[in-house]
């Protein structure tokens, strides 16, 4: 058993450990700079070279890296506040009043949470402003506007299931509005609300849906998404040159 320690030593001294977790070596040249980003799982959505104008602010207005940049700092508050908050009608209101007098930077947390929301809402829709007019959205990329489109919908979704969550009065008059538009659908009004709200009146089933599909359905989807939008991206040979 104590030649086990020397032998693992002995195999990291030659290299071999080294070269089972990195199949190339140190980026010090283009073929090592581009086979870093191939062989990583994260890194391989990017291209290896970005194009100057990819890179020009007054072109892109940065929003899909801020739209993914706000993206990630939801998901971590959103985790974080999980860890406060209990989905019922009983606690949920209770809950985030303990968040903003309570908890330790907790009014912090959720301000962050929220705001960030807002601005992926902006962000998103002045990066679907900048593709549409600077044609980004034309051949070979059509189907990567429709995937942005999808994105913007879930972002859009995302903003709605949260805004019920405080279970206030703010959160439970704005929802209802979106409750009595889904009842006023032709034919299926009725049948599309209790899918959505599970039940015929906003309570502890809605609560709990918008629950679900805020933290697990909507946010995995969107990620999801996202690496597709990424790796489309790549694919379609990096953001399009002006026109």
């Amino acid at each position: 058993m104590l030649d086990i320690p020397v032998q693992v030593w002995q195999r990291v001294k030659q290299g071999v450990l080294w070269k089972s977790l990195f199949r190339h070596g140190y980026p010090d040249s283009r073929k090592n700079q581009s086979l870093a980003v191939f062989t990583n799982v994260f890194l391989h959505l990017h291209p290896v070279k970005v194009r100057r104008h990819a890179l020009a602010i007054p072109y892109t207005w940065c929003m899909g890296g801020l739209s993914f940049f706000l993206f990630l700092v939801l998901t971590l508050t959103g985790t974080l506040l999980m860890f406060y908050y209990r989905p019922t009608t009983e606690w949920a209101y209770s809950d985030i009043k303990d968040l903003e007098t309570v908890v330790i930077f907790g009014q912090l947390l959720r301000n962050m949470h929220r705001w960030a929301a807002h601005g992926m809402v902006i962000t998103v829709f002045l990066h679907m402003i900048r593709v549409f007019y600077t044609g980004s959205y034309k051949p070979p990329r059509e189907f990567n506007w429709v995937v942005g489109t999808l994105l913007f919908t879930l972002t859009i979704l995302l903003s709605y299931t949260g805004y019920l969550l405080p279970w206030d009065q703010l959160a439970l008059w704005a929802v209802t509005v979106g409750y009595e538009i889904a009842r006023a659908t032709p034919a299926v009004g009725d049948e599309v609300s209790f899918l959505i709200f599970g039940g015929y009146q906003l309570g502890p089933n809605a609560l709990l849906r918008f629950y679900v599909l805020h933290v697990v359905a909507l946010p995995l989807a969107t990620g999801f998404l996202i690496a597709i939008h990424f790796w489309r991206i790549r694919k379609d040979g990096g953001i399009s040159g002006p026109l």
